[in-house]
């Protein structure tokens, strides 16, 4: 299945719009600005929260958390090491990571689990406002790749947000 996902133009925040390869809305994503911890939620169209991507504080690479009805789905880390090619590994539960390779400067990257590419990354398009296509076969988990894809995006644009601080839980 193709999407394209646009960063919206005038949005506070950094909010994404999802299309189908139909070109019909199938998915937003809010950043929760107004909240203490960076947070952004991931919703259909009818305002149904499918996940949640959160930003770990106080870490020294950038990690982002995607959870699910309360429950934690994956952790999303870029690698400490990388030149021009960049990597991130998606750590979900069982033997299922993936692995994301790419190249920054390009903006290209390919998702593969177990050395197979399972979902690709272009930014081949110009526009006013991020805007790149994600290819994904079918029968992987779209949420997840999509979020994963949304990571990648903020982490480029802002390698080393300031850590918020966060009242005790």
């Amino acid at each position: 299945m193709r999407y394209l996902v646009r960063e919206k133009l005038i949005a506070i925040g950094d909010d994404f719009t999802i299309k189908d390869e139909r070109g019909r809305d199938v998915y937003f994503v809010d950043n929760k600005l107004l909240r203490i911890r960076d947070e952004l939620q991931f919703q259909d169209m009818q305002g149904n929260e499918l996940a949640v991507i959160k930003r770990k504080l106080l870490t020294l690479r950038p990690v982002y958390e995607i959870w699910r009805d309360g429950q934690q789905v994956a952790v999303v880390r870029r690698s400490f090491i990388r030149i021009i090619r960049d990597k991130f590994e998606v750590d979900v539960p069982g033997p299922d990571d993936l692995e994301i390779h790419g190249d920054f400067l390009q903006h290209e990257y390919s998702f593969r689990r177990g050395g197979e590419d399972i979902a690709h990354v272009s930014k081949r398009w110009i526009a006013l406002t991020d805007t790149y296509g994600v290819d994904i076969r079918e029968g992987e988990d779209e949420v997840l790749i999509l979020a994963s894809a949304i990571v990648i995006d903020r982490v480029s644009h802002d390698p080393q947000p300031q850590p918020r601080s966060d009242p005790p839980e």
